[in-house]
């Protein structure tokens, strides 16, 4: 997957200090999938956030799930 298809995951440094966000508001991807992995359904999401909207929680899986398949290179800074 690549992250040009999630229209409605944001990246604003002005906005959450640039956390990915939906469609520009302050609830993160982060806060989405974290609440989902601890046992909130989507009804109980969208309920909390009513202006959200049943394809923010499915682009928030699929840029978490991007996201955890992202490799980190560790710099050796000595």
């Amino acid at each position: 997957m690549e992250l040009k298809h999630l229209d409605r995951v944001t990246f604003d440094p002005a906005i959450m200090g640039g956390k990915p966000c939906m469609r520009g508001m302050r609830v993160t991807v982060g806060m989405i999938v974290g609440m989902l992995a601890t046992g909130d359904d989507k009804a109980g999401v969208l309920e909390l956030y009513p202006y959200l909207e049943p394809a923010d929680i499915d682009q928030a899986l699929s840029c978490g799930a991007w996201r955890a398949e992202e490799v980190e290179i560790h710099i050796d800074a000595t």
